[in-house]
């Protein structure tokens, strides 16, 4: 794991906290304590409804960023799911995501959460274990009709977002090296948790 910048050359105050993760205090401007990871997990173990037409405060949209070839920027709504401590999402091979994320599986996941907005910052993994991709084709079964395809390790459905390209769509794991959450209610404050 690495040190983090010590305060005097930040002007972050640096703590450990749960889970091997480090937590930086991004509002000691503001005189504000760390956020404690655990209700930014809860409200992400909560749910984050991600259905077409359910619009409104509890509808919320996960933005994947990847670097294409050039360096610049890509941007892109997913519907990400969180389970198991991570964030996973499906794509079709020939989407510029996946073709990003060949080609640098670096990325950025960001997503406006009940009291929290949070960045996760890690590398992006296509997951090739079929009772893996079978289990989230279970939980994603729950509000899509996707199911596993003929290969084991990939999905298929009727239908998903336009964005997703046509089938089959792969699953990802996102590894996080690092997330920040801003609250968004009173007293406010905001962290930066390293792994």
């Amino acid at each position: 794991m690495r040190e983090l910048p010590s305060r005097a050359s930040t002007g972050a105050t640096v703590r450990p906290t749960v889970g091997g993760m480090k937590a930086t205090n991004l509002a000691t401007l503001y005189d504000l304590p760390n956020l404690d990871w655990s209700s930014v997990e809860s409200a992400l173990d909560a749910g984050i409804p991600q259905a077409p037409g359910s619009g409104g405060p509890n509808r919320h949209t996960c933005w994947l960023s990847t670097s294409n070839p050039d360096g610049s920027p890509h941007v892109t709504a997913i519907g990400a799911l969180w389970t198991q401590g991570a964030f996973w999402f499906e794509t079709g091979p020939s989407t510029r995501k996946a073709r990003n994320l060949d080609h640098d599986p670096r990325c950025a996941l960001s997503v406006a959460l009940d009291g929290h907005d949070l960045v996760v910052e890690g590398t992006a993994h296509r997951v090739t274990d079929p009772a893996t991709v079978a289990e989230l084709a279970r939980i994603w079964g729950e509000d899509w009709p996707c199911r596993v395809d003929d290969s084991g390790i990939a999905l298929t459905a009727d239908f998903s977002a336009p964005s997703a390209g046509p089938p089959p769509w792969h699953v990802y794991r996102i590894d996080a090296r690092a997330m920040t959450a801003l609250a968004t209610t009173a007293p406010g404050g905001a962290t930066r948790w390293t792994v």
